[in-house]
């Protein structure tokens, strides 16, 4: 009897198990159809591209969906080798610094402009701080449709700002949206140059881009050059050459005279320290001279631990100047236009911009 009834209870449960396995084969057998069949559709598509872009620069991945363009479109991606670029790197960390720098009260903080700047967000409240005008969208929004929507939004106001300047728009939303970053660094560069922000852009900045076109159903490819930031800007936008690039430019002589001018002014104070200036571009260029200048002009004494007395390195260098350079805001001055890396790197212009500015706040003080 005892074996009968195991019997019994065995029975549903190996026809259970055969019947699982019978299950597990045949989903087997369909997921190695769906593979194969996979691996045969990715090398007629790695056959395509081989065909359709022969000329494609070393790097730059040809995506799936660019096969499926129709007639007639173009994507348009950045070379790879321009992503290395030291003048277009420089440019990406001084916009990330001044959107920071704008976004400050509303807790943003952006590190990379690809990601943090496709969705809208960032772009909104980056223009809402530069023109003083509340657009009417919605604060936060996840799908594609919404996102697209506040671009939509911000893009439309912009462009309304900027085409009657005479500004070429180099960017859409569909480009912004789909993290296209040369589109991008066109939009932050042209907001900048509106609105006169207190920064320096590096001059002649330009990379190489893929355009990827959809013609009779051959993809055709070409390496452009697309110039993101030139020297000589027409006078609307006269923050990247002003009355320092245009006495070292035309007036030398004229220079020497204001050099000299600042190094009175500035041993005047430095004096009541022993202090003595004769170069201003190395002499400044660790900071401490800078924060020393600063405590004087606003009589007050910089606690020692605030900075590096005796900087060696680069970055303690930097630090100087730029804790410097909060001490003037904090004296009710402009952000200057300079960035502290350009003052240690020895650059003249620079230099005086920041002595000059504050040569004309304080040339009256004692």
């Amino acid at each position: 009897v005892m074996s009968g009834t195991a019997n019994t209870s065995a029975t549903p449960q190996s026809a259970k198990m055969k019947k699982d396995e019978s299950f597990l084969g045949k989903l087997g057998g369909t997921l190695i159809r769906k593979k194969k069949s996979k691996e045969v559709s990715d090398l007629h598509e790695e056959g395509r591209n081989a065909i359709n872009a022969p000329m494609l620069p070393t790097g730059t991945d040809i995506h799936p969906e660019d096969t499926l363009m129709e007639e007639n479109a173009e994507r348009i991606m950045l070379d790879p080798t321009s992503r290395e670029n030291l003048k277009f790197k420089d440019l990406l960390k001084v916009l990330i610094d001044w959107i920071n720098s704008e976004l400050e009260e509303d807790r943003i903080i952006v590190k990379d402009l690809e990601e943090d700047c496709y969705d809208g967000q960032v772009l909104q409240k980056l223009f809402e701080e530069l023109s003083g005008r509340k657009l009417n969208v919605a604060e936060v929004t996840q799908s594609e449709i919404g996102q697209k929507q506040k671009l939509q939004t911000v893009l439309e106001a912009v462009n309304e700002l900027l085409r009657p300047h005479g500004w070429t728009i180099e960017w859409s939303v569909d480009s912004i949206h789909s993290k296209n970053l040369v589109a991008i660094v066109y939009l932050l560069v042209a907001l900048a140059m509106h609105f006169q922000a207190p920064i320096r852009l590096p001059e002649h900045v330009s990379v190489q881009v893929v355009v990827i076109k959809k013609r009779e159903g051959i993809l055709q490819t070409a390496l452009v050059t697309k110039e993101l930031t030139t020297l000589y800007l027409t006078d609307r936008h006269t923050f990247s050459r002003d009355a320092f690039d245009t006495l070292l430019d035309h007036a030398p002589d004229k220079l020497n005279v204001v050099k000299t001018s600042l190094i009175t002014f500035v041993n005047k104070h430095l004096n009541k320290l022993n202090l003595e200036v004769t170069e201003l571009e190395s002499q400044f260029a660790d900071g401490v001279y800078l924060i020393l200048l600063m405590g004087l002009l606003e009589d007050y004494f910089v606690p020692l631990y605030n900075f590096f007395l005796t900087p060696e390195s680069f970055e303690q260098k930097v630090h100087n100047v730029a804790f410097a350079f909060e001490l003037m805001q904090d004296g009710g001055l402009k952000k200057p236009k300079a960035r502290p890396e350009d003052v240690v790197n020895l650059n003249l212009k620079s230099t005086l911009r920041v002595l000059y500015n504050l040569f004309t706040n304080y040339k009256n003080s004692d």
